[in-house]
């Protein structure tokens, strides 16, 4: 867009006039010096406006890229996945963008969040943590040691679902049967949505919650992450 500018000076000493008395028709002399001379010059500028969708779409874009970025460090891989060693400055940025806008997490695809989650097992200090294959991962997306006077082992299961995509009573089941069979200490189901109406309340799931599985919920994932999140301050 193009703004049109006049400045009006006074010819003998240079004095700027204001508009709306330089131009009227009856010339009055320069306060400065008594001139009635002029010279007027006119001044064209370019104008930008970058309109809220644009703005919009530059900030999904910053978005999108940090969300493609790579959260975990690993240190190989062992029979059953791959090693995660650390998280990177990107997986504290990301949670800083869901505490920002808790509808983020709705927007990261269920590859990234397994990521999220093992490197938030690295963070919470377990001493190994394994991410599991996309395929054949027997129900663990993620497997997770404590070394201490005994040794502790955890799986944890992630859905990824979208508002209103609720975890099933059957699915609970089905990695219940895992916690049996994998000499696991306990189980994480961990979704970005929720779980079934009275889920805690199926005679077969309620004996093993909560000392040998937990159901975490969208709201207490972001939580968790939060919490982790301010353990290490980004310069």
């Amino acid at each position: 867009m193009s703004i049109e500018e006049t400045v009006i000076r006074c010819k003998k000493c240079g004095y700027q006039f204001e508009d709306n008395v330089a131009c009227s028709q009856e010339r009055q002399p320069c306060p400065n010096c008594g001139s009635s001379l002029r010279n007027i010059s006119v001044h064209i500028k370019e104008s930008i406006t970058i309109s809220s969708e644009i703005k919009a779409t530059v900030i999904g874009v910053e978005r999108n890229s940090l969300l493609l970025q790579t959260v975990i460090v690993s240190e190989g891989k062992s029979k059953e996945g791959l090693l995660i060693k650390a998280v990177t400055i990107p997986w504290y940025a990301i949670i800083g963008l869901i505490e920002n806008d808790p509808n983020t997490i709705f927007q990261i695809s269920p590859e990234k969040w397994e990521e999220i989650i093992a490197g938030a097992y690295t963070e919470a200090g377990f001493d190994k943590v394994i991410l599991t294959p996309r395929s054949g991962d027997l129900g663990r997306d993620i497997i997770a040691i404590k070394k201490g006077i005994g040794t502790i082992r955890v799986i944890d299961q992630v859905k990824a679902y979208k508002p209103g995509h609720l975890v099933t009573a059957n699915d609970v089941r089905a990695l219940m049967g895992v916690l049996q069979t994998d000499g696991v200490s306990k189980g994480f189901l961990t979704t970005t949505s929720d779980f079934a109406p009275r889920i805690k309340d199926d005679p077969l799931i309620q004996p093993f919650i909560p000392q040998r599985l937990e159901l975490i919920n969208g709201k207490k994932l972001k939580r968790r992450l939060q919490e982790l999140g301010k353990t290490k301050k980004i310069a």
